[in-house]
């Protein structure tokens, strides 16, 4: 399948280039002396992460500990409720952990085992990254640092309480938003002055050369094992897929089962309270061009051209850009990227969690929200959802600040 000139059946094939580029997006934009870093990362998974031993421990990790496949399951009511679209999720909420985020971080912490390395460094926004890093540092006896923005600690406690329990060391920061942003900047700082012993694990497709490919890759099986499912269930694929998009894990992983498919892909970032900068985090919608963090993508700006200051409920999408290959697709047309706000994404909440018996994280929420805008808009056939969380941690939060609905 060719879409504007570029050729899906050989698409990972030549995605991204040599250079960590998806078109002019990616790269690695760091200090000289992370370079070295970089280059030994991307040396071990070129030639680890392609070795049978690897695949073979991943895939058992997968089956015996991670608990996948995750199934896919058919929300009857929520259909019924808006018509002849038939609406389906995709159950990463089920995965160990209660997120998808399990599955880059197994992959990234095996590979530090692999490199001998004895730490893990990573930040979190919503907490589950986090969770999921503290976990695999755990099962593979890995030492582990979370950096988390104090905002996110205070909504997120019951992930907090999590890490510490699996042994992870939880490192507040208390700079600027003290949001996400402000974890990245932190993690990467930490990274700088430790990175012979350990490995700095994203928790996304973000980030310099090789972790926005990398993170895909590993993210992948979620793609690959939910076109599988529903063609099995169906006997057809799904008209549209439909996955929430801060810094873009699950949505990468989730969009690369179908990219090469006649299947509408479909984005959704959080336009939080409104499209005024500052109110929301929606960097595809309304940014431009511009580096951060290492890589260059499409990010939101203030006057000065730096980060702008973000917002959502949804404290893992509160990022100022997205991954690069985000950035790329959406310049081919491939994924049509859109928005949906902090009210719309509260209602999916409660309405999935009370038509459905499945709480999701907020994060999902989103998608969850946008999945019923196109049940009501396509008058018929079949949408897939992917489920990136579940709800737990984000109850506390949202009865605290909604009620129950």
């Amino acid at each position: 399948m060719k879409f504007n000139n570029v050729d899906f059946d050989t698409y990972f094939k030549n995605h991204p280039d040599a250079n960590g580029y998806f078109g002019k997006y990616g790269g690695a934009y760091i200090a000289p002396e992370l370079k070295a870093a970089m280059q030994e990362i991307t040396d071990a998974y070129f030639n680890i992460c392609k070795s049978r031993k690897f695949i073979s421990d991943l895939r058992r990790i997968r089956q015996e500990f991670q608990g996948r496949p995750t199934p896919i399951s058919h929300l009857e009511r929520l259909s019924n409720k808006y018509g002849n679209v038939h609406l389906y999720v995709k159950r990463e909420d089920l995965n160990h952990t209660g997120a998808h985020k399990l599955n880059h971080c197994m992959g990234e912490a095996l590979l530090a085992k692999y490199m001998g390395k004895k730490k893990v460094i990573a930040e979190t926004g919503a907490g589950q990254h986090g969770v999921a890093l503290a976990t695999a540092a755990a099962y593979f006896g890995l030492e582990c640092d979370i950096y988390m923005g104090s905002v996110d600690i205070k909504k997120q406690a019951p992930n907090v309480a999590r890490m510490k329990i699996l042994g992870a060391n939880v490192i507040e920061v208390t700079e600027g938003l003290q949001t996400l942003k402000e974890a990245v900047d932190a993690a990467f700082a930490a990274y700088a002055n430790e990175y012979k012993d350990c490995i700095y694990c994203i928790g996304s497709v973000l980030g310099p050369h090789p972790f926005p490919m990398m993170v895909r890759d590993f993210q992948s099986v979620v793609g690959i094992e939910a076109r599988e499912q529903f063609l099995s269930m169906t006997g057809e694929l799904p008209d549209a897929i439909v996955a929430c998009v801060g810094g873009g894990s699950n949505a990468a992983g989730f969009f690369s089962g179908f990219l090469n498919d006649p299947v509408d892909i479909y984005g959704v970032e959080p336009l939080g309270r409104g499209p005024k900068l500052g109110d929301h985090a929606a960097s595809l919608q309304y940014g431009t061009e511009g580096v951060m963090h290492g890589f260059n993508s499409i990010m939101l700006k203030d006057e000065n051209g730096e980060p702008a200051p973000v917002y959502s409920v949804a404290s893992g999408l509160d990022y100022p850009s997205s991954g690069p290959e985000h950035a790329y697709l959406r310049d081919l047309g491939r994924v049509k990227y859109d928005v949906i706000d902090d009210e719309d994404s509260v209602n999916a909440f409660f309405e999935l969690s009370k038509m459905e018996g499945i709480i999701p994280a907020i994060e999902s929420s989103h998608a969850v929200a946008y999945g019923i805008k196109l049940a009501k808009e396509m008058g018929r056939g079949s949408v897939l959802i992917n489920l990136s969380g579940r709800g737990d941690k984000d109850m506390d939060y949202i009865i605290e600040k909604y009620g129950i609905r």
